[in-house]
């Protein structure tokens, strides 16, 4: 099977159960992008994810720099318009059913039941991808001072972003 035929397919069915976003699948999208089918490696996973998490823009980004990786802008297309159809379509059919239910107790059970799958999917996948890409002492340390910090305080994350920049730059990570 083409590298191009294969990226489609398997991020076509990765769509469907893209619950909270990409971000909900990254740890199965590391296993299969770097593990099972070798498209990238560890570091290059990382960086990848980390570009996509500082710019504007979608949070599938990821899935697109795999894509332009394997196969320059054909494959970053491939991999975007993958990722993008069968969850769109989806979508597209259960706001309709939704649209259609009357009783506004059972619209917001529903809701909020997709609430907590998605924030439950995201967390679980930031802890395995904490665990899969995290190296050293230090790095784990950062990982938990970064987790508690956003949990009990109000501040903006940009100062975590500095703090990680400088710790990385002072080569302690």
């Amino acid at each position: 099977m083409s590298i191009l035929l294969s990226l489609f397919l398997k991020l076509s069915a990765f769509s469907l159960i893209a619950f909270g976003g990409i971000n909900a699948l990254l740890p199965e999208l590391f296993k299969l992008a770097v593990n099972q089918e070798q498209w990238i490696d560890v570091q290059t996973f990382s960086d990848y994810f980390a570009i996509a998490q500082a710019s504007p823009g979608p949070n599938f980004m990821t899935v697109t720099l795999i894509g332009w990786h394997l196969y320059g802008v054909i494959g970053a297309f491939v991999a975007t318009f993958a990722i993008a159809w069968p969850s769109s379509i989806l979508i597209f059919y259960l706001q309709r059913l939704l649209l259609g239910i009357k009783d506004p107790i059972k619209k917001r059970a529903i809701q909020y039941a997709a609430a907590a799958l998605a924030i439950g999917l995201v967390l679980s996948s930031a802890w395995e991808i904490a665990l899969q890409i995290n190296q050293g002492v230090a790095a784990y340390a950062l990982t938990i001072f970064t987790t508690l910090f956003t949990f009990f305080t109000r501040w903006h994350p940009l100062y975590l972003i500095v703090l990680g920049a400088i710790i990385g730059s002072l080569g302690f990570i």
